[in-house]
């Protein structure tokens, strides 16, 4: 059963741990999940509606920047305008339950229709007609944006340092972001990868910091379409991780012209997509 709870984020178990032929009684620090309901109150013609969202499971923590990164990389909102506010529901210290308001211009309806046709289109989020209506990445400034691959390979060093969760649990997925030169900008952490994504979109859309076209986002997760996605919507241009890239991730990436890399861990790395972004 658990016992003190060191933050929102970790709890103590006193749990069995065998050593060989022995056992031994340790506490162990264990990562938290728990439910958040995302609710909205936007306009339907001309009256207003709160309505449940979504339900993640998610680690406590940066809730409000979990919600603003959910509903922009859901293409509810796109804009800092879209959203004019976040608050906790209920009096818990802890809340589970957050309302986002949404401005009268944003059109829920027309979202879900389009959400439907996106997802139905071509057996689920695959083939050529489900690529087609990926969103389109930000044009570039003059200047195309690299990244060499000696800082590649730093990646996984400079996040595990960083990483502060993981090392206390082992349990909690990271989401950083980083300059061409290495220097850390964001950093979030999550049971879910895509929650700790979200969260990382999710500050810098809050303080006007979107899109990121001079930006590498790394996590220590495989590289699946849903990241890829919510980088194309956020205008990351490379996602690097520590984990293999699926099929429709690598096909995503190279429809939106996204540098993808995969398996950054021991001295190497592959380019998956958009490998003239890496120089050396």
């Amino acid at each position: 059963m658990p016992s003190t709870k060191s933050d929102e984020r970790t709890k103590q178990y006193s749990i069995h741990r065998a050593l060989g032929a022995s056992t031994v009684r340790v506490t162990d620090l264990v990562a938290v999940e728990e439910p958040m309901e995302i609710r909205i109150l936007h306009w339907f013609k001309s009256v207003p509606k709160a309505e449940s969202l979504a339900v993640t499971m998610r680690t406590p923590g940066n809730d409000q920047e979990l919600v603003a990164g959910y509903l922009l990389t859901e293409s509810i909102i796109s804009e800092t305008q879209d959203l004019l506010g976040i608050q906790a529901l209920g009096e818990s210290a802890a809340p589970n339950e957050y309302l986002a308001e949404l401005a009268r211009h944003v059109d829920v309806e027309q979202w879900r229709i389009g959400r439907a046709t996106f997802v139905n289109s071509s057996c689920g989020l695959c083939g050529k007609r489900g690529l087609e209506a990926l969103p389109e990445l930000p044009l570039l400034d003059a200047g195309q944006f690299e990244i060499s691959g000696q800082l590649i390979r730093q990646l996984p060093g400079l996040l595990a340092e960083r990483q502060t969760g993981f090392l206390e649990t082992g349990g909690l997925h990271g989401a950083a972001r980083f300059d061409a030169t290495g220097e850390l900008r964001g950093l979030y952490e999550d049971v879910g990868r895509h929650n700790a994504l979200d969260k990382l979109i999710g500050d810098a859309f809050l303080k006007g910091q979107l899109p990121w076209m001079d930006q590498v986002v790394f996590m220590s997760s495989r590289g699946s379409f849903e990241l890829v996605l919510k980088c194309i919507t956020a205008g990351v241009r490379v996602l690097a991780t520590v984990g293999a890239p699926s099929s429709l991730a690598i096909d995503a990436a190279r429809a939106r012209q996204m540098t993808l890399i995969g398996f950054v861990r021991d001295d190497r790395f592959n380019v998956y997509s958009g490998e003239w972004r890496v120089r050396g």
